[in-house]
């Protein structure tokens, strides 16, 4: 009997042991899960303006998967590229550093002897992918800026699905592969670049759009004028960007859907926005005015577009959402961030604490978060050529030098005059000595001459 108890006694205790080192390793996992770093998606499109989506303000466009992930996330109202142009976008969200600091353009020769955002979370192990339209080099082969997958991948062959189905179908191929640890991901499309030839099947989601011009703000309108002048319908042409719009949307859906049903979404930073403001409408050249008619995008109540450090070149959607981490549901509309910033944010999220020196950008990852505080650094701009004219961002203020010798400077208070259209130079004469001083300092610093090596093309 005695034996019997004992045998009881040593069973019981076995399988409280047993019990006790499942539940410590399940405890490990859980510990394990919640440590790892976060995957990191970033969804770029390519001329597309500030308010070409419906949670922007558009009176026509149907975005519903953008929308949702505002509402899941934090939807940011001032947000800013580093270039008004493609490869400077680029250019200052890989490095952290201003486009116009290198005197090699970047297109053309790369990034030279700079560290990427994809090379310090490659080496914090990472698994990187870069999908869709490239422009930041000549090279373009698996582990260049050290991305592991490089696919630089144009128009989709079924073009009625749109011209990005292809891409992010290879992104969502690349998510799946490495679902089981960290990854960061480009994807970046080609609308709604120039030119906009939306498929029929999509252009006809807005059949019922008439343009009601009372629905657009004031620095919209010349932009129907010149869809005229070069003998465009306007409600057609305004359907075939909604239509591309449209087709962005779709692929983005995608991307939310695939995060789900691996079950990472909760560990995912998911990034849209934009590389700069909206193309213009060509009113020159004829193998442009075909297409040019359609470029209808909006830029909102901002002024300018691509090409154009005003404000509708510079101001872009910026949505993110990091569940547990962003808030959601939130409109950050006072925090002044920039892609600048994004290189020097993420390496903090990942625990990254060896950075390139003399980064223009700053961690803005408390932002994210839902801190609000004012920018620690000016915003700057300007195109890498010896005599552009700079422009800077501080605080609520924004200067543009002239153009011209003979030019006047053009100085605008933000906060009561978003759309750059009363120049108050005149009546600041402290603030445009402080900022004009500024300006020229920063411009001091950078190269005298710049590098190309071949001819502009349309796609900068």
């Amino acid at each position: 009997m005695n034996s019997l108890k004992h045998a009881c006694l040593i069973h019981r205790l076995g399988s409280t042991v047993i019990a006790f080192l499942l539940l410590s390793v399940n405890l490990v996992a859980d510990e394990a899960e919640s440590e790892r770093l976060p995957n990191i998606v970033l969804m770029f499109a390519d001329d597309l303006g500030y308010g070409d989506l419906g949670c922007y303000g558009h009176p026509y466009a149907k975005t519903p998967a953008l929308d949702r992930l505002a509402e899941e996330g934090t939807r940011f109202t001032q947000f800013y590229v580093t270039g008004v142009t493609c490869n400077p976008s680029r250019t200052g969200l890989m490095t952290g550093l201003f486009p116009a600091r290198f005197p090699r353009y970047a297109a053309d020769f790369g990034f030279g002897e700079r560290v990427t955002i994809t090379e310090l979370l490659k080496n914090r192990g990472y698994q990187t992918g870069h999908f869709g339209k490239w422009h930041i080099g000549p090279k373009e082969t698996d582990g260049t800026y050290g991305i592991d997958t490089v696919r630089v991948i144009g128009k989709s062959r079924d073009r009625s699905s749109g011209r990005d189905d292809d891409l992010y179908a290879a992104a969502i191929e690349f998510m799946r592969e490495n679902a089981d640890h960290p990854f960061y991901v480009n994807i970046w499309g080609h609308a709604t670049h120039f030119p906009v030839n939306t498929a029929d099947g999509l252009v006809a989601k807005f059949n019922d759009v008439n343009v009601d011009r009372n629905d657009f703000s004031p620095t919209m309108q010349h932009k129907f004028d010149e869809c005229v002048q070069i003998g465009g319908d306007v409600d057609e042409s305004m359907r075939q960007y909604l239509g591309d719009v449209y087709q962005i949307d779709l692929n983005v859906g995608r991307i939310l859907d695939a995060l789900e049903d691996l079950g990472i979404q909760d560990n995912t930073i998911v990034v849209f926005s934009s590389d700069h403001g909206p193309a213009p409408v060509v009113l020159g050249k004829k193998r442009a005015r075909e297409f040019s008619q359609n470029m209808l995008g909006y830029a909102g109540i901002y002024r300018g577009g691509k090409h154009e450090q005003y404000e509708g070149g510079t101001r872009i959607p910026f949505i993110i959402r990091w569940p547990q981490n962003v808030p959601a549901g939130q409109v950050d509309s006072t925090s002044v961030c920039s892609f600048i910033d994004w290189l020097p944010t993420l390496a903090s999220i990942a625990g990254i604490d060896e950075l390139p020196k003399n980064l223009d950008g700053e961690d803005i990852s408390d932002i994210w978060r839902g801190t609000r505080r004012p920018r620690a650094t000016p915003l700057f701009w300007k195109t890498s050529s010896a005599g552009a004219t700079p422009a800077i961002r501080d605080g609520k203020w924004k200067l543009h030098l002239p153009r011209r010798r003979s030019g006047s400077p053009e100085l605008y208070d933000l906060s009561l005059d978003p759309s750059e259209s009363n120049n108050i130079a005149d009546a600041n004469p402290e603030v445009l000595k402080r900022l004009t001083r500024q300006l020229r300092q920063w411009n001091a610093g950078l190269p005298a001459n710049y590098l190309k090596s071949r001819k502009r093309r349309e796609d900068d």
